[in-house]
């Protein structure tokens, strides 16, 4: 997310106000104040304006001012009930940059290019085929390209891109740790690679970080400050919202819950491997192994051992229930650690809620006294690309507010 402004009061010693340095803050973070209200909560009028952030009109007028020089709002006449002349009304203006969001996944890449308002240009869905580092950053360029074209944009117009995928970016590498679904993307001087091709300004975030924005945006933890968001599909990661903020950790991992020690004790002796302990018992694979070894004949997918347990199939209920169980441990761990208003779960398989509840809730019958209140996702396969988005309007805003009131003042 953004940099929080600086504070606008700086102090001499003695105490009294930097007359040199406030002034230009003060304007700074009115105009913040005012461009963040409009992009919100849509357009207003001047005196809705100094309503709602606590300023003076006249303090409103110079604001609005410098915002539309810079181009950053736009300025129109409000529908009016009333006789007399229309008050003047000001919306941000979407327009003045666009923004891409990726989410890299191991089967599917999902592209969206937005305005500044979140508003969807274009959509592009890729297989992801790539089996190394540099044929994923290849296919990632050569996907936003098509749907940047197909938004009626060239590259050079895009003000952010905002990548979501497994593992944790180690700024100082510049590769990606802890994302053994995705072969080679751990490479060194990955995020440079990323820039190079793409041109502009890029961030990577966890998948599970930019999923649980996005249902705290506009999904189902939408009014939540405190909430776990447990993803699980061909692997597994929490994204943490505490006091309404995404929670990353001192180094970015926090949530990468697939190396909780939760898992079959016969797993203590076995070879190490990239992968945590408890993803190899809840992912995508691991419900295809339960339900082989329950006997549902293959060829297999998760995917499909869930539509055979909602015909009631035995054998699938089965896998299914031996899943529920190893999920209610990590909500167990979950509760236990962070205590959330509630725990939401997505992907391919946590969106199957309604059937791994009853197993959950058994599961923490037994393990603690403990009941979190269990919310299925609302935005299913679109939540990453979706979260990417939210955070790269965020940081766009951030830049076009930054360059065009630099040439503007």
């Amino acid at each position: 997310m953004p940099m929080p402004p600086p504070d606008p009061i700086r102090e001499h010693p003695g105490g009294g106000l930097s007359a040199a340095v406030a002034p230009s803050l003060l304007r700074e973070m009115n105009q913040r104040l005012l461009l963040d209200r409009l992009f919100s909560h849509g357009p207003a009028t001047r005196p809705q304006l100094a309503r709602d952030a606590g300023l003076s009109q006249p303090t409103v007028i110079a604001a609005l001012e410098g915002l539309e020089r810079a181009g950053l709002v736009t300025a129109g006449h409000a529908e009016s009930q009333q006789l007399g002349r229309p008050a003047r009304s000001y919306a941000a203006n979407a327009a003045a940059g666009t923004v891409a969001g990726i989410d890299i996944g191991r089967g599917w890449l999902h592209v969206r290019v937005a305005d500044l308002l979140g508003t969807v240009l274009s959509r592009l869905e890729v297989r992801n085929t790539a089996q190394g580092a540099d044929a994923l950053v290849d296919v990632t360029a050569q996907s936003l390209q098509q749907a940047v074209t197909a938004a009626g944009l060239d590259m050079g117009q895009l003000t952010h891109t905002a990548i979501g995928s497994p593992g944790v970016l180690d700024p100082r590498r510049g590769g990606v740790r802890y994302a053994a679904n995705l072969p080679g993307w751990h490479q060194a001087g990955l995020a440079q690679a990323l820039v190079e091709r793409i041109g502009h300004s890029v961030s990577v975030d966890n998948d599970a970080n930019l999923a649980a924005l996005a249902e705290l945006s506009h999904g189902a933890a939408r009014g939540l400050t405190d909430f776990a968001y447990l993803t699980v599909g061909t692997g597994v990661g929490v994204g943490l919202v505490l006091d309404g903020r995404v929670y990353r950790g001192v180094t970015g991992a926090a949530g990468e819950v697939g190396y909780l020690p939760i898992g079959d004790r016969a797993a203590g002796s076995r070879v190490r491997t990239e992968r945590g302990m408890f993803e190899e018992v809840v992912a995508a694979d691991a419900v295809v192994r339960y339900a082989e070894e329950a006997g549902v004949p293959g060829p297999l997918t998760a995917e499909a051992v869930f539509q055979l347990a909602r015909e009631g199939r035995p054998q699938a209920l089965a896998a299914v229930a031996r899943q529920a169980e190893q999920l209610g441990l990590a909500v167990a761990s979950i509760a236990a650690f962070l205590d959330p208003e509630a725990i939401v779960l997505g992907g391919r398989i946590g969106q199957h809620l309604d059937l791994l509840e009853p197993g959950i809730t058994a599961a923490l019958q037994e393990v603690t006294p403990m009941r979190p209140t269990l919310i299925a996702g609302e935005l299913g396969e679109e939540a990453v690309v979706c979260g990417a988005v939210v955070r790269g309007t965020a940081l766009a805003r951030e830049t076009v507010f930054a360059e065009r009131l630099t040439v503007a003042g």
